[in-house]
Parts: structure tokens; sequence; C-alpha cells
């Protein structure tokens, strides 16, 4: 029994720790879409752009984040740096 306090006083202090880091904007965007990606495309693009890296972007992103609606804080890039494949 002890284990479980203690396992759920854990949890709740991780969730409580990672609540408080979020904007009362990104709040709404998490409330409005049931998961955080709209699909494995966008993952792989979130993961790829870290905030603070350079942008990559291609023609293929920009045609999957309209057609899938992606959500999230946008990434702006001038037509130059979109690459080609």
């Amino acid at each position: 029994m002890r284990r479980y306090r203690r396992w759920g006083l854990a949890v709740a202090a991780i969730v409580l720790g990672v609540a408080g880091c979020a904007t009362s904007e990104e709040w709404a965007t998490w409330k409005a879409h049931p998961t955080h990606f709209a699909s494995g495309d966008h993952l792989a693009f979130s993961v790829r752009n870290r905030e603070g890296s350079a942008a990559r972007v291609t023609r293929t992103d920009v045609s999957r984040a309209r057609d899938e609606a992606w959500w999230g804080k946008p990434i702006t890039v001038s037509q130059e740096q979109i690459l080609e494949r």
C-alpha cells in the first residue's frame, strides 16, 4: 500500500510540475486537440525542428501541415529556405 501511495505522490508531483510550465495559450491549444500531434509526420517534423535550431522545412512538410491541419507554434521560413526534398 505504501508503494502505491509513493507512486501516486510522484505522479502528482510530476503533473503539477509540468502544469506550471504551459502558458494559457498553450493550454488552450492542448484542450482543443485530443492528441499532442496530428500525425506521425507532425511528430517527426516537430522533433526535427526543435526550438532554437535552424528550421528544416520541405514542400512535403508544408503540404502535409495543410492537409492534416497541424497545430502548435508555427515555424515561418521564406520561400528560399524551403528544401526541395
